[in-house]
């Protein structure tokens, strides 16, 4: 499975670095690969990039996008458990809305508001990226620190969801 998988990105890589002079404009029609391609030719970056590590950024997106979303679901489960009132609440909620529906259409489902609440609180003290990597376009000084161009650097989402001038109980699950 894997090896069918290596043979499928190393054929996405080749055909986007096949036309990667036919894009227009430095950002115009750019997906992932075609950024990631151009990026390894021009060695913009202070590290090399090659073809291993283009599969590894692609296969890391698609698999991080399933857990993320399943430890979403996990933790937000987990706290409906530990939280019995507002698991009341939101099937309070569900029932009403789809009361007498027989088929769940988008509609209705854009009216689940305290269910997003719940699901957003939920992301918010269950983190699935707790530290998220960025790199710097440009040299800039931050609290007295100098950050250099093409530095990455970590931005803190866990200490930014608990920071206290912003959250009245950071550590409560409170939808």
């Amino acid at each position: 499975m894997l090896r069918k998988m290596d043979v499928i990105l190393d054929n996405i890589i080749d055909e986007h670095k096949d036309s990667t002079s036919k894009r227009n404009g430095e950002f115009g029609n750019e997906d992932l690969v075609y950024v990631l391609v151009r990026v390894k030719e021009s060695g913009e970056l202070n590290l090399p990039i090659n073809n291993a590590n283009i599969k590894a950024i692609i296969y890391d997106i698609f698999s991080s996008g399933a857990e993320t979303s399943s430890s979403t679901i996990n933790w937000t489960i987990v706290e409906l458990i530990k939280n019995p009132q507002v698991m009341a609440k939101a099937q309070a909620e569900l029932r009403e809305i789809f009361k007498g529906v027989k088929i769940i259409d988008d509609n209705k489902i854009q009216n689940l508001k305290y269910l997003k609440l719940v699901i957003k609180e939920a992301i918010r003290i269950h983190l699935p990226l707790p530290l998220v990597p960025r790199c710097s376009r440009k040299e800039m000084e931050i609290s007295g620190y100098t950050i250099p161009v093409k530095l990455q650097v970590f931005i803190n989402n866990w200490a930014m969801q608990r920071y206290p001038n912003y959250w009245s109980n950071p550590e409560n699950f409170e939808p």
